[in-house]
């Protein structure tokens, strides 16, 4: 037997070229294959589990029907990947009432590292792909200013990682429809924990896929980082030690690889915008304004850490969209910006008119100075934003400074800059990178220099403020006490060991702190205009026996829905459990994917019914 070419329509995307026949399963050549129950079963488990577990489960499967083959030899897929991914996905298959499949017996068909094998998943961890050498005796500083493909991206941030282990970490929030890892970048003294009193900042990038600037300039931004902390530069130095900030590149890679497969110089606006099931990210998350524009009018009511409503899980959320969700609720994060594409401006909260029926109409936050504040602080250092011409890219925005309420330009529902404000702690503005969505390589160099300051000044922007503890008298921390401040309808919370951040812009305030159970304790606070660093603020809260106000106690206590289907959702691939649409199966009633099977006369799989 020699390798032959795959020309399986199920397994054309392994990360392999070719096989041999017979396979592990003694068919013996392609066609037997294709219409074998085993292969429809790898054809249609995307349908049947609901997008659960895949593209994993069809690649473990073609690992199995159409093996690799290299210099006339089979290898088998490794072991522990089927042992890792069965674990996870069962109870999917429970779900269906379905059994597992006989082929996927991770001890019959897989081999143990020792004996020589591979990982059929590779490719979706960016494993794969092989990137150009470069010349060793490239200076420290060398960035290449180029675009990056999913696994060049994995590879480059892995890499920039691995030269400043000391202050650098990569982790995944989660996957893509498609089965991509969401990989992020962090940079603090402590990676992969959160100290105390350091604020949580983030960078999210590509969130439409074929808006690529963003996604590169974050590829930048971390090498950039990495290096000058290397070579001492104090502001970088100040920057990493006193805060942790977290980039995530590609927020979509599935739409980017649409978009570049049209390739560089490509600007339309709907190829890859999208996520791979056509949804747009950036109107997904929950629409929290709506809801805060209603209690707008109450006396007493918080326009801050709304929950979601159960009406919003009825409708398709993105399993990029739940990622976020669930990264917000695991980090404290203060301050974040999106970068996108298609013009030059920072737009800022609310992203949703206040009157339904107006496109484009001002729409503030309580928190509307500060916001001007954060989006001028990156505008005021871009070049091409603070120039005053009228006849560029973004000239449209000259006379408002390059800066925009969002709902002023145009509204929209479901961003994730009015979740970010309305859900959590964290604000958060977008900023247009450019004019082009998808620019020419030899473009990319000039645009991170024009980026580049402004991003570092809007980093340095979550140091301004206060910040402090809430603790008893005992210094035991309080979590989820109540930072308020008079005149501004919006609190933030305190994180898990009682500390907490506040954005506010220069001016005299009244703080104050409160949480179930204890007396609320009040300070004013006057932030000079000059300082650029939290005034620290701590509060130590008394108990008291009764509590006074009921609303705000329950307010407090159910800061998030009782049923939160978030709490459930494992971003890492599996998407929840789907019911059985069956039903409970009585006598010999097949279950309802058996139709799948329908055209198999003798060879139906009968394996994957349960005894």
């Amino acid at each position: 037997a020699k390798c032959v070419d795959i020309a399986l329509s199920s397994c054309t995307d392994v990360a392999y070229t070719q096989t041999m026949y017979p396979n592990f399963l003694d068919q013996k050549s392609r066609e037997v294959i294709e219409y074998s129950s085993e292969y429809i079963l790898i054809s249609v488990l995307h349908n049947l589990l609901q997008g659960e577990c895949n593209p994993d489960l069809r690649l473990l499967g073609c690992s199995v029907l159409a093996p690799q083959c290299e210099k006339d030899k089979v290898i088998k897929p490794c072991r522990h990947v089927c042992e890792n991914l069965k674990k996870n996905c069962l109870p999917a298959f429970d779900a269906i009432d379905m059994a597992w499949p006989y082929f996927l017996d991770c001890d019959r068909f897989f081999a143990g590292e020792e004996e020589g094998c591979f990982d059929p998943l590779a490719k979706l961890r960016g494993e794969v792909e092989v990137e150009e050498d470069l010349p060793s005796d490239l200076p420290a500083t060398f960035i290449q200013f180029k675009h990056h493909s999913y696994s060049q991206m994995v590879s480059t941030l892995k890499k920039t990682a691995s030269k400043c282990s000391h202050i650098a970490t990569t982790y995944s929030i989660g996957r893509s429809f498609e089965g991509k890892d969401l990989f992020v970048i962090e940079f603090s003294t402590k990676p992969g924990h959160h100290e105390l009193l350091k604020p949580e900042f983030k960078y999210i990038g590509n969130m439409h896929g074929n808006e690529v600037v963003g996604k590169e300039l974050l590829i930048y931004l971390a090498q950039y980082l990495c290096s000058e902390y290397l070579l001492g530069n104090p502001r970088i130095q100040t920057l990493i030690n006193n805060t942790r900030i977290h980039l995530l590149p590609s927020l979509n890679p599935d739409g980017y690889e649409l978009a570049a497969e049209e390739g560089a110089g490509y600007n339309g606006w709907v190829i890859g915008r999208q996520t791979a099931q056509n949804l747009d990210l950036n109107r997904n998350f929950p629409d929290l304004t709506s809801e805060a524009y209603r209690r707008a009018g109450i006396h007493g009511a918080r326009l801050d850490h709304i929950p979601i409503p159960q009406s919003y899980w009825w409708g398709k959320v993105a399993p990029e969209t739940k990622a976020v969700m669930k990264w917000l609720r695991s980090i404290p994060f203060v301050l974040s910006a999106s970068l996108h594409g298609g013009e030059l401006v920072v737009t800022y909260p609310y992203d949703y008119s206040r009157h339904p029926m107006e496109e484009k109409m001002f729409s503030p936050t309580p928190d509307e100075k500060m916001f001007k504040m954060l989006a001028k602080a990156y505008a005021d250092a871009h070049p091409v934003i603070s120039d005053r011409s009228e006849l560029r890219c973004g000239g449209n925005f000259v006379k408002r400074g390059g800066i925009i309420n969002g709902a002023e330009w145009y509204s929209f529902t479901g961003g994730m800059a009015d979740f970010n404000y309305l859900h959590t702690n964290c604000f958060e503005v977008t900023v247009e990178v450019g004019c082009e969505k998808f620019p020419l390589e030899e473009e990319l160099f000039t645009i991170w220099h024009e980026n580049r300051d402004a991003l570092l000044n809007y980093m340095e922007m979550v140091h301004r403020g206060i910040k402090g503890i809430v603790s008893d008298k005992f210094g035991n921390p309080i979590k989820n006490a109540r930072i308020s401040v008079r005149g501004i309808q919006h609190d933030v919370t305190t994180a898990a060991d009682g500390d907490y951040w506040r954005l506010l812009p220069p001016g005299t305030y009244i703080i104050s702190a409160q949480a179930v159970g204890y007396s609320r304790v009040m300070k004013r606070v006057t932030i000079p205009a000059k300082m650029k660093r939290a005034g620290r603020v701590d509060f130590v809260l008394r108990p008291v026996e009764a509590w006074p106000n009921k609303l705000l106690r329950r307010s407090m206590e159910d800061m998030y829905d009782p049923y939160d289907p978030l709490e459930l959702f494992d971003p890492h691939a599996q998407h929840g459990q789907p019911e059985a649409r069956g039903g409970a199966l009585s006598g010999r009633e097949k279950p309802w994917w058996w139709s799948y099977f329908s055209s198999l006369d003798l060879h139906k799989p009968l394996w994957l019914l349960k005894q």
